[in-house]
């Protein structure tokens, strides 16, 4: 038994070194030799498969489809502020301005801008072009080009498909586990299709997983380098990201909201301040004010 575990882990290890049909094949070799049984390479192939699934490009169908669960899950836990029509499209149309200025305006269902009744600052994208900003984040907002800011900071999330990347990761891990409970599914006699239902099942957690732990700073830095990029082609100022980030700082989030989905904003700031002079554009900020001013009048953005 303990040479047979040995042989299983090596083989398993594999998984993570080598192409996956070539694991496959391995592990049925491996039983035709009568080093593991029939069972235990049926396992392998099943695990070999799902991480080759994992690495499948996504099509824009399925971007679509995957971001609509990921945004129903959102909606599970936040409401829709319909307060202010005006506002949405306000916010949709800033939207609309950085898309077409963008490397990638056209995606299976669009872009949309929706608000979040809730109190606390936040943002979301999902790959399937659903932007939310919390009713917090909104008050916070100080002009037109901070608002662009954050929208062109989840565009940058979605272009450069960190939410696809996050689930493919998390398909991966799953993948490990099935691996891993499948000896004792054997145990308890289920079959590889009971086992494989377990492994769909089990990646609905992905989306939550999304929304509390939030994307790495690596991620969060590369989408505020494209945010900066998005906005100047688009004729915003880069420095309206790090106006907002800096709102962000001085609202304290802390550990809820947006403190706890991004990094400290006192890093975002710092290498946002050291990539903002990359970029030329004329200051035409106060063109914009008087707009911004009447979509975010007083009490507009609050209950």
């Amino acid at each position: 038994m303990k040479k047979r575990m040995i042989i299983l882990t090596v083989i398993i290890l594999s998984v993570l070194l080598s192409a996956c049909q070539h694991v496959d094949s391995l592990a049925q070799a491996a039983a035709r030799n009568d080093l593991i049984d029939r069972d235990t390479a049926n396992m392998i192939s099943l695990s070999a498969r799902a991480f080759g699934a994992a690495a499948e490009k996504a099509t824009p169908e399925q971007e679509y489809y995957i971001g609509r669960a990921v945004a129903a899950n959102i909606l599970s836990a936040y409401k829709i502020w319909n307060g202010n029509p005006e506002l949405t499209e306000y916010l949709n149309l800033i939207c609309a301005a950085i898309i077409l200025n963008s490397p990638q305006p056209n995606i299976y269902n669009g872009y949309h801008v929706v608000i979040l009744d809730s109190n606390e600052i936040n943002a979301f994208a999902t790959s399937g072009g659903h932007i939310f900003v919390t009713r917090a984040l909104l008050n916070i907002a100080k002009s037109e080009d901070a608002l662009a800011g954050v929208i062109a900071h989840e565009i940058a999330h979605i272009q450069l498909r960190h939410g696809i990347k996050a689930i493919k990761t998390s398909r991966i891990t799953e993948a490990l586990l099935i691996t891993a409970t499948a000896g004792i599914g054997n145990a308890m006699g289920m079959n590889i299709n009971e086992l494989t239902e377990i492994f769909d099942e089990s990646t609905g957690e992905i989306f939550q997983t999304m929304v509390n732990s939030g994307y790495s700073k690596e991620q969060e830095y590369e989408a505020d380098l494209a945010a900066m990029y998005l906005m100047a082609v688009t004729g915003y100022q880069p420095s309206g990201l790090i106006d907002m980030l800096k709102e962000l700082q001085a609202a304290h989030t802390g550990s809820s909201g947006f403190g706890k989905t991004h990094p400290a904003p006192g890093q975002r700031i710092y290498f946002a301040e050291r990539a903002v002079n990359r970029f030329e554009v004329a200051d035409t900020g106060l063109i914009r004010q008087e707009r911004f001013s009447e979509a975010l009048k007083t009490g507009i953005a609050s209950r």
